[in-house]
């Protein structure tokens, strides 16, 4: 049987548009042979509505598109993933995160979800009700084991066993031939190699071949990066479709041949997922340019090249905007790199208004020393021009702040905070240069000048992020621990090599901002614990390690 497998990427709610693509994706596999198609879960929604299914029309709205496309599917079976509602006379929650097997012209076959996430950045519980009952659908001969995405994930692939039942050994139980499975799995780096070794695990230990449609696509924070996949029945890996881009492929179910890696470099995958995640948060809210604040630091460098490769040079602004601490280094490294990546970029000086700003606060701040408030009046003075630039031109003004300084804080509300999305909040510091000399590889666009010199911001004479922060490549180990990896202080100083008053001195600063992060722009998920969706801590609290 020659199964196609089309990962698509949907916009949430968008279901004339969801459902044009799922018929592309479905027209594209038929030219290539297939003789059943597979799509995403809630390909015909995007992943995830969240509160959206709340919405009177929505449901609706849904299982309209759904009859539509039903209508258009003829000999060869479409298996779509959709929201049903729970129809069950039982207590429970009013939906249903489904798929539904359409063929010539009718919905002959429902299935529903029967894992539900509720952990991370999922939040499935809130919504739908579990499948009762996990058994085989028979399309065209075959006893097809239909699974939506976390019904695949066993317990030795979370960070505890989670659920009483094992779709897939019900399945198998049950007569299932094969496991198709619609997923919408989230990027973060390393999960596409996880989801490849799971799979393939699976399908030996079941002796099932298992074909995966995975979802692609930036929606708000999450990442979705297709690597779709299919596996005999001895484990082996037969077909790989792409990363970070719309593809189809057509898989024999009787081929054994292995497939060809795809030999990404592991930075690449970081680089085409936030590409994707920045081009799909613009171009998906309606935006048709960006700008930006260029410093002459590395992260404004990284982030306008990541905005430029994701949009084009001509959709990407920037302004410089050099105050009477800024080095004559920085506005020219700004220049030399706006000329590089082909973008615009305007120099509008802050000294005057920076002035004017200290001078009209005088009688309030009379006998004071000058300190980080005046620093500070520097940073929300730039939010103010760029914010003003974003206004007048219609451009998403996009903010520069990397993980490592948004994790203690070391960023200003109202200044450099000030955006739409954050970009890079998601990389810790070491990884934002690791990334420069990836977009460096072929030519020079993020000047090296800019990669080699010791970061600063460039608010007082003389500045260097050292004067505050530990070094950053110590910084960004204790920060994986504390908040990746959610080690306690005493825990990181117990088992790890590092300094006591340092460690303390990092989880007090994480703590302590908590209520900036929180006001901050969405940040694109990237690792494995972002701050965002996935990272719920209250801001009013009194635990102390």
């Amino acid at each position: 049987m020659k199964i196609g497998l089309t990962q698509l990427n949907p916009t949430v709610g968008d279901f004339p548009g969801n459902a044009k693509r799922i018929l592309a994706g479905y027209r594209e596999c038929l030219d290539l042979g297939a003789e059943l198609v597979l799509t995403p879960e809630l390909s015909l929604v995007g992943y995830p509505p969240r509160d959206l299914v709340y919405k009177s029309q929505f449901i609706p709205k849904c299982l309209q598109a759904l009859d539509y496309l039903a209508g258009e599917v003829g000999e060869v079976p479409l298996i779509v993933g959709y929201i049903d509602h729970n129809e069950s006379s039982a207590p429970g929650r009013p939906f249903r995160n489904a798929a539904a097997v359409l063929h010539r012209g009718q919905l002959v076959a429902k299935v529903f979800k029967t894992q539900l996430p509720s952990y991370d950045v999922f939040d499935e519980h809130r919504y739908f009700e579990p499948a009762e009952k996990c058994e085989p659908v028979e399309i065209l001969g075959y006893q097809m084991g239909i699974t939506i995405c976390e019904d695949i994930w066993t317990e030795e692939y979370l960070m505890r066993p989670l659920y009483r039942r094992d779709p897939l050994t019900e399945l198998k139980d049950a007569g299932a031939e094969m496991i198709l499975n619609l997923s919408a799995s989230p990027y973060h780096y390393g999960k596409p190699a996880e989801r490849e070794s799971m799979l393939a695990a699976l399908a030996e230990r079941h002796q099932m071949p298992i074909y995966y449609c995975n979802a692609l696509g930036g929606n708000d924070q999450l990442i979705f990066d297709g690597h779709s996949l299919a596996f005999d029945s001895d484990g082996r890996c037969t077909a790989r479709l792409a990363g970070f881009i719309e593809d189809s492929k057509v898989v024999e179910t009787d081929d054994h041949q292995p497939a060809k890696p795809l030999n990404e470099w592991p930075v690449a995958e970081i680089h085409d997922a936030l590409v994707l995640g920045l081009r799909d948060y613009v171009t998906k809210c309606g935006f048709d340019s960006v700008c930006l604040g260029l410093s002459g630091g590395i992260d404004s460098a990284l982030t306008a090249a990541l905005a430029v490769e994701a949009l084009g040079p001509d959709s990407v602004h920037g302004l410089t905007m050099p105050s009477p601490f800024s080095s004559g280094g920085s506005v020219d490294d700004s220049f030399k790199l706006a000329k590089a990546l082909g973008m615009s970029c305007q120099e509008v000086p802050i000294s005057e208004v920076f002035e004017a700003t200290k001078a009209s606060m005088k009688p309030v701040f009379d006998g004071l020393p000058e300190g980080i408030a005046e620093e500070n009046m520097q940073a929300r003075i730039r939010g103010l021009f760029l914010m003003s630039f974003s206004n007048k031109m219609g451009h998403l003004l996009l903010t520069t702040g990397n993980k490592s300084e948004l994790a203690v804080g070391y960023c200003t509300m109202y200044g450099d905070m000030c955006g739409g999305l954050a970009v890079i909040s998601d990389l810790p510091k070491m990884m934002v240069y690791e990334l420069s000399r990836f977009v460096n590889r072929e030519r020079e666009l993020i000047p090296w000048t800019t990669i080699e010199k010791p970061p600063s911001a460039e608010l007082r004479p003389d500045q260097k992020d050292s004067d505050s922060l530990p070094p950053y490549e110590v910084l960004d180990a204790i920060l994986e621990l504390y908040v990746s990896e959610q080690m306690s202080a005493t825990d990181i100083i117990e088992k790890h090599d590092f300094d006591e008053t340092l460690v303390r001195w990092v989880q007090r600063r994480v703590d302590l901002n908590e209520w900036k992060r929180q006001q901050a722009a969405p940040g694109l998920r990237v690792t494995s614990k972002a701050f965002g969706m996935g990272r719920r801590i209250p801001i009013v609290q009194k635990f102390v390690d």
